[in-house]
């Protein structure tokens, strides 16, 4: 994203915005938004990944670029936004979160295309240093050159930067004329990662101490499914013994009193072999026989 700066009526600076490959849709158009609210910026080629950062300076140098900012995507869900003042820095790099786009949220709010904007910042941007510092590196990216030829000169509509849970909330506001907002969009959340004192690099001024990267993030959830999962099978176990344990039932001495030993009897050994078993013979199949001979017997003679 190219950003111009104006000194005495005169634009020059110019501020490259560089995004990754491997971006998805929802990053895209966020680039898309950003390069219609900032009409001095102009949308740069995909870098490849393979590419170290230190390449993106040499790139703002032939293009005569003194800002930038640099969209890097991991793993196609994972968005990294850098903050550079290029070639000698300083340079930040948060991880975007929250990103809800123009066309998905449908606002009531409009603005003129081009028109410069206001920028808010939340009080917190004055009592620590280094939100300090990225104040004066928004305002230097975000803000419109009042003399740009592709700029409107009217301002209605709020950059609005607020420190909520150790977070930088983006809102984008327009101005009613009874002084009244109303949101427009995007809408992002900057979750401050470092701050470096050069360009994409260098020693490091600032690390955030609460900052988790999302793979803790994913391990931590797989930690507590795990737990849970243990603490289930715990429970389980828990259960399974307190039914067993009821199940069992005290011995009663009592109980043996009234029973009496049955007799022994002595074993008998046949020494001979025994006989072979009488054949009786089925007295049912018998009369069923008889049956039949009567019933043929009956019928010869009634044909007769």
């Amino acid at each position: 994203m190219r950003l111009c700066l104006s000194e005495e009526g005169k634009w020059k600076n110019k501020d490259e915005c560089l995004f990754s490959c491997g971006i998805n849709f929802r990053t895209r158009h966020l680039m898309q938004d950003l390069t219609t609210l900032m009409p001095h910026s102009k949308a740069d080629t995909k870098m490849d990944r393979k590419d170290q950062l230190s390449v993106i300076n040499e790139v703002c140098e032939m293009k005569n670029c003194n800002k930038c900012i640099f969209f890097e995507a991991k793993k196609k869900q994972d968005l990294y936004m850098w903050l550079s003042n290029t070639p000698q820095g300083p340079s930040a790099k948060f991880l975007v979160q929250n990103i809800h786009t123009l066309a998905e949220l449908k606002m009531t709010g409009n603005c003129l295309r081009g028109s410069r904007p206001l920028l808010s910042f939340d009080p917190t941007f004055d009592k620590e240093p280094h939100y300090a510092l990225l104040k004066e590196l928004f305002i230097q990216i975000f803000s419109i050159p009042q003399y740009h030829p592709k700029s409107q000169p009217f301002v209605d509509h709020v950059f609005t930067f607020t420190v909520t849970d150790e977070r930088i909330w983006f809102w984008n506001y327009q101005i009613i004329e009874d002084a009244s907002l109303v949101e427009i969009g995007p809408r992002f959340v900057l979750n401050l990662i470092k701050i470096f004192q050069g360009s994409f690099g260098g020693p490091t001024l600032y690390e955030n101490p609460q900052y988790h990267s999302p793979n803790m993030h994913m391990v931590d959830k797989i930690l507590s499914v795990v737990a849970k999962f243990r603490e289930n099978q715990v429970k389980k176990a828990q259960k399974i013994k307190k039914k067993e344990n009821k199940m069992l039932i005290e011995e009663d001495p009592t109980e043996v009193v009234f029973e009496t030993p049955a007799e022994e009897k002595p074993m008998e050994i046949q020494l001979v072999k025994p006989g072979p078993k009488a054949i009786v013979k089925d007295k049912r199949k018998q009369c069923k026989i008889q049956r039949k001979k009567q019933k043929k017997h009956f019928r010869i003679e009634a044909s007769a």
